[in-house]
């Protein structure tokens, strides 16, 4: 039995599987697949021709611990997901995320409240973005990747599996590092190799590339290519890789 609230605006043709709940508000598209044991909270827009697999929640407002660092007591607005967009099972998207159209958000993703996500940008199995965060169009975050608070990644970037960044020098310790929050920036066309750490407050420059396993604890150059724990300048990215060649 599903639980649809009358305030609830559906589009034509929207199917919704068992044991799901769309409440206050919502509005859903046309052409859209609800499966089983979904939850879209108060007054999320859903767009034309979505799909949204099992278990996934949609819309929800955050949470915040007493020691939370990042997080506030605002209520957030509503979600939004632009048309054409896939969503995977065991999912959780947050109030004050936007998603732009044609994107797929993989399994078991998690993306926080104050999130813009630009069109036909893939967010792989099991990645995070935490709150605060932009992503531009046409990027692909793969499996795991973890995308912390206050980082910003511009069109067109490819952050392959398990690459992890962070925005606290201080490491949880010191009321002075509220003061120094920062996340990790990738500029258009940069590219982060599989299992890289990005330190806080760094910057990939246009088409900057850090290699597989690498530490990156200083801003990288547009154009080149660094490799190593700490990273330093190995060469510069080949022509033919360049993105205004593709």
């Amino acid at each position: 039995m599903n639980k649809i609230s009358e305030t609830a605006k559906l589009g034509d043709n929207v199917s919704v599987g068992d044991f799901s709940i769309i409440k206050d508000d919502v509005k859903i598209g046309n052409n859209v697949i609800i499966g089983n044991n979904v939850v879209i909270h108060e007054g999320t827009t859903i767009g034309d021709n979505i799909r949204i697999d099992d278990n996934t929640v949609i819309g929800k407002q955050p949470m915040k611990a007493v020691t939370s660092a990042v997080s506030d007591d605002e209520l957030q607005p509503p979600c939004e997901i632009g048309d054409g967009c896939l969503i995977g099972a065991n999912t959780v998207i947050y109030a004050g995320c936007e998603i732009g159209s044609d994107c797929l958000v993989a399994d078991q993703a998690s993306i926080r409240e104050n999130v813009e996500i630009g069109e036909k940008t893939i967010i792989g199995r099991g990645v995070a973005v935490e709150n605060y965060c932009q992503i531009g169009s046409k990027c692909k975050l793969e499996t795991n990747v973890y995308i912390t608070a206050y980082s910003e990644v511009e069109d067109n970037c490819f952050i392959a599996p398990g690459v992890i960044t962070s925005n606290d020098n201080f490491a949880g310790r010191s009321e002075e590092r509220y003061d120094y929050f920062k996340g990790v920036t990738v500029k258009e066309g940069g590219r982060i190799g599989a299992g890289a750490t990005i330190l806080p407050g760094k910057v990939i420059e246009e088409d900057g590339f850090v290699a597989a396993g690498s530490t990156v604890t200083k801003d990288v150059p547009a154009k080149k290519i660094v490799a190593g724990t700490p990273a330093e300048i190995f060469k510069d990215v080949p022509e033919d890789q360049l993105l205004e060649n593709q």
